[in-house]
């Protein structure tokens, strides 16, 4: 059974003939049934969502305003793929997002006692340490679609509209448990207090604020920024968890390298550590990469090469591409390791 503030407030919606907060409640109830595996329900509701409208004076739609069901063209929608081990973060970085995974699937235990489980997650640091990788993994655990706004359909240069499509796609991702994610928050969350930005900003940031406080907890957001300091304070307050993803240690981008040698069956005739030196990754995306390339040049090699010779030409390579320089043991041969 729907909670029952839902349905209060569904019909105070109905009774004050708004048709966007009726739809936006039935959507919610739509949703909760849905989690709770309830699925007849949550299909009855939404077919009726999606029923034929019908037509008032000089033929114009009563439902017009309505139409969110498709987020405006502001969603990209995927399954996820990458549980959260394969992810190399910090101790109290993965414990944060393990209790953050714990009250969502433990939900109505906190309900029971008047709390909802946090759901409003920002990841801040520099570009290519997991921000994205992240949002996947949580997906992947809580076995939800990851929905990652498009800004392009969403930005635009025109009045007003940015606000309202924003509204939209908040319409939209209420109609069911999800995780919700923002690169690259600070293009909509910046700080109002900005001289240089327009008063069309202000309007964005304060639209985005009452949408993320209306945000219904069965709906995870995940939020990433390179520069948290041009985010607006009250965005910066709305999350309930906050985490650095920084630069990895050494000592984390040797695992990766361990983790990652071991898929291959053949003799890299480098240690993990030594190939992390030689490479010096400046992040776990530059380090994928790597590994990525050595796949491409050995599918397309087939067999013509030994893997040691293959490995040793991508790391010379490599070093050339990105202008670094191995050492001063440079000319020792790697394989004596």
């Amino acid at each position: 059974m729907a909670r029952s503030d839902l349905i209060v407030d569904l019909v105070k919606a109905g009774v004050s003939g708004n048709p966007d907060s009726v739809r936006v409640t039935a959507e919610a109830i739509a949703a909760e049934e849905r989690a709770k595996k309830h699925t007849g329900v949550a299909d009855r509701i939404s077919k009726a969502l999606t029923a034929p409208p019908k037509h008032g004076v000089n033929g114009q739609s009563r439902t017009q305003g309505l139409r969110a069901r498709d987020g405006g063209g502001a969603i990209q929608r995927r399954e996820p793929e990458r549980p959260l081990e394969t992810l190399f973060l910090e101790k109290h970085t993965r414990t944060a997002c393990q209790e953050l995974i714990e009250e969502q699937q433990r939900g109505d235990v906190l309900r029971a006692h008047g709390y909802e489980p946090r759901h409003r997650l920002l990841l801040v640091g520099p570009p290519g340490n997991g921000k994205t990788s992240l949002a996947e993994s949580l997906s992947y655990e809580l076995s939800l679609p990851l929905l990652t706004v498009r800004y392009d359909a969403v930005v635009t240069s025109y009045l007003g509209e940015t606000a309202q499509r924003l509204r939209r796609l908040f319409d939209f991702v209420r109609t069911e448990p999800c995780v919700l994610f923002f690169d690259e928050f600070d293009a909509i969350g910046k700080e109002r207090g900005d001289l240089h930005e327009t008063g069309e900003i202000k309007r964005v940031v304060t639209t985005l604020l009452l949408q993320l406080d209306d945000l219904p907890s069965y709906c995870v957001l995940v939020a990433a920024t390179n520069h948290s300091e041009l985010l607006d304070r009250a965005t910066w307050r709305r999350f309930e968890i906050k985490l650095e993803l920084g630069r990895p240690s050494d000592e984390q981008m040797t695992d990766y390298f361990f983790q990652q040698m071991k898929e291959f069956e053949d003799n890299f005739g480098f240690t993990a550590k030594r190939l992390r030196a030689a490479i010096a990754p400046k992040n776990f995306s530059e380090a994928e990469d790597f590994f990525l390339d050595i796949r491409r040049r050995f599918a397309l090699a087939q067999g013509n090469v030994t893997f040691r010779t293959l490995v040793k030409d991508r790391v010379s390579a490599w070093t050339s591409q990105h202008g670094r320089i191995i050492g001063d043991d440079r000319s020792t041969d790697p394989a004596a390791s």
